[in-house]
């Protein structure tokens, strides 16, 4: 072979390897991020901001309870396959936090609540070193959460970083929208009528941003247990204030909430079921009720209208079609 030859064929591998480099280097970029989010409401949130740039799977799907759940064989390997972990953390997933601790040792995880500034959270009743980690109950607390997710994508994934950042201001403003739903509609319940009492107390956000007063039978975590003099004191708050409504919750058995209302008409105080709630799950995958915002619009729409507030029968969707 000729010289001449010798660096024609040169070049022809040289550009045969160049193009299968770009092929190879496309196909790698076009690939979705892998996360794995433990609760829905996080797994909506990389949806809103990621796109059809992540695949995202939720540990944790209506109806589960967050603060009793154990990682199975499965979640483990969908984990520890995945790019990007995200976890809510303020001890919400309490019988996984030391596997998702052990877990950030070797791959990317990060507990997207855990950065929010400790004047921000409130209390937890059960342990003096700790947070109540229901922080999704506020929406405008909520987005200081996404905003953190963004941030945990864009350093999983740098080259969609423009992408990511824009999704995420959309959705924020969808978020803004929200919160002014909830406090517009809020508003309308009468003082005497703004008892919020529900089956665990996953609710003191939403007091706190909408100004009511919250009772959980149970404490912040669904583990504690709620007794008889609990119950009975409960009926008796019913009774003397006159509180017309209470709530079940989607995640929590209703045995606690049905006992007070029986206790509360031995007493000859009817008291009705306003409904039933979304606490610590959305609702189900498909529905509106099964993404973030329809979560919270269903709590909002549905807290208003049990209590005597006015607020349209499709919530927040209602009000902005004009109806």
């Amino acid at each position: 072979m000729g010289t001449g030859s010798l660096v024609a064929w040169w070049r022809a591998v040289v550009m045969s390897l160049a193009g299968l480099l770009c092929l190879f280097g496309t196909a790698q970029a076009g690939e979705r991020l892998e996360v794995v989010a433990t609760t829905g409401m996080i797994a909506d949130a990389v949806r809103e901001v990621g796109g059809d740039r992540v695949e995202v799977r939720a540990l944790m799907g209506p109806g589960v309870d967050p603060h009793g759940y154990r990682q199975t064989r499965s979640d483990i390997v969908a984990m520890t396959r995945a790019d990007l972990v995200l976890w809510h953390g303020l001890y919400l997933e309490a019988q996984m936090e030391g596997f998702l601790e052990k877990l950030a040792r070797r791959q990317s995880v990060v507990a997207v609540a855990e950065s929010l500034p400790r004047q921000d959270l409130l209390a937890h009743a059960d342990h003096d070193d700790r947070n109540d980690p229901h922080v999704w109950m506020d929406p405008e607390l909520w987005s200081q959460v996404v905003l953190v997710v963004r941030d945990a994508l864009v350093e999983a994934r740098p080259e969609s970083a423009e992408t990511f950042r824009r999704n995420a201001d959309a959705y924020l403003d969808e978020l803004d929208r929200l919160a002014d739903y909830a406090r517009e509609a809020t508003a309308t319940v009468p003082a005497e009528g703004r008892v919020l009492l529900t089956a665990h107390d996953a609710f003191g956000y939403f007091g706190r941003a909408y100004d009511f007063e919250v009772v959980g039978i149970q404490g912040i975590s669904t583990q504690s247990e709620a007794g008889l003099s609990r119950i009975r004191a409960l009926v008796d708050m019913l009774v003397d204030r006159d509180v017309q409504a209470v709530f079940v919750e989607s995640s929590v058995s209703d045995r606690n909430i049905r006992a007070l209302i029986e206790g509360a008409a031995s007493r000859g105080q009817e008291i009705s079921l306003g409904g039933e709630l979304f606490s610590d799950a959305m609702g189900p995958d498909g529905s509106y009720e099964g993404t973030y915002i329809g979560m919270i619009d269903h709590n909002v729409t549905t807290i208003t209208r049990a209590l005597g507030g006015e607020a349209p029968a499709g919530g927040m969707q209602d009000r902005l079609a004009g109806r």
